[in-house]
């Protein structure tokens, strides 16, 4: 099970009251809704591994260097940086102080955090989807990471999207069902659409129906931008249009879209055990200092019901 853990802690922040306080009076709804949501998503799926997948670098340069409004909104009104100069992605004062609260306590669980340079949570998801042995669950909010469904591999993605209360399940079937496209087609269909919460323009006048059609007819990308340059190609003329005029955005928005899945990431294990020694003396700390209760409770139970099964 691969989590996009910041789309998760940042739902669970919005879930949760944030009037839920540690001792000191500091905010752990986030702490404590991410931790709901693992001993939820453990009891259901019952997976014999989890990676906290994390976002070294939230917005990359190279994507930024290709399409300039990627996550724009999203930056901090006063233009920050962090240390090595990157913007500062705008996060709630409540939930910043709570997020190396979060590494910790999943430390302690014995969930491994993995991120890379320059790449988002999606690339180390696409990577390790890519490359298991096993079967994956991607667990996300971001419909780009539909591009990694693969029935033939086991891939699938638990789609939170609606709330944990109307989890989706998204197999090859049911995204062709939903948006008449392929999983390998879903990044051009993608980049076509736009997506304002990422910043990315898609081709103005083309909606996902018109750019599912395109797909069934021309295949990808490529084949749609190379029938809109032939006048024979059977396109309806204000198409070809909407298409040359994005030709330059079209150009660079596939490798902005797609994930990355050739990442060299370091050696971790997975595995779920249960929290012994130690660790089991870290949780009772950090259960107390930060006031984590039911909730830390609840997600040590389901990861070791679900390890003693393993």
């Amino acid at each position: 099970m691969l989590l996009d853990t910041a789309a998760l802690y940042f739902r669970a922040f919005h879930g949760v009251p944030d009037s839920v306080q540690a001792p000191n009076g500091a905010p752990v709804n986030a702490v404590r809704g991410l931790l709901d949501i693992i001993a939820r998503l453990a009891s259901e799926f019952r997976p014999t591994e989890i990676v906290a997948c994390w976002d070294d670098d939230w917005r990359p340069g190279w994507r930024v260097d290709l399409i300039p409004t990627y996550k724009t909104h999203r930056v901090a009104a006063a233009q920050p940086t962090d240390a090595v100069g990157h913007p500062i992605e705008d996060v709630p004062d409540l939930l910043v102080p709570q997020v190396p609260v979060i590494r910790e306590v999943l430390g302690a669980l014995g969930v491994p955090v993995i991120g890379a340079p320059d790449h988002e949570a999606d690339d180390v998801i696409g990577t390790l989807a890519s490359h298991s042995p096993i079967p994956v669950d991607v667990v996300t909010g971001d419909r780009d990471l539909f591009q990694l469904v693969d029935d033939s591999r086991d891939v699938r993605v638990i789609y939170t999207g609606r709330g944990m209360a109307r989890l989706e399940i998204l197999t090859d079937v049911t995204l062709r069902a939903k948006y008449g496209v392929s999983p390998a087609q879903y990044a051009d269909f993608a980049a076509m659409r736009g997506d304002a919460s990422d910043g990315l323009p898609g081709v103005p006048g083309v909606g996902e129906k018109t750019a599912a059609a395109l797909l069934a007819s021309f295949g990808s990308l490529d084949g749609i931008v190379a029938a809109a340059a032939d006048p024979a190609s059977g396109m309806a003329a204000p198409v070809r249009a909407r298409i040359a005029a994005a030709a330059a955005y079209l150009r660079v928005a596939p490798a902005v879209v797609k994930v990355v899945r050739d990442l060299d990431l370091p050696d971790f294990d997975a595995r779920i055990r249960v929290g012994t020694g130690e660790r089991a003396a870290e949780l009772d700390r950090l259960a107390v200092e930060w006031g984590l209760g039911s909730s830390l409770s609840r997600a040590r139970d389901a990861l070791a019901a679900v390890a003693a099964v393993a």
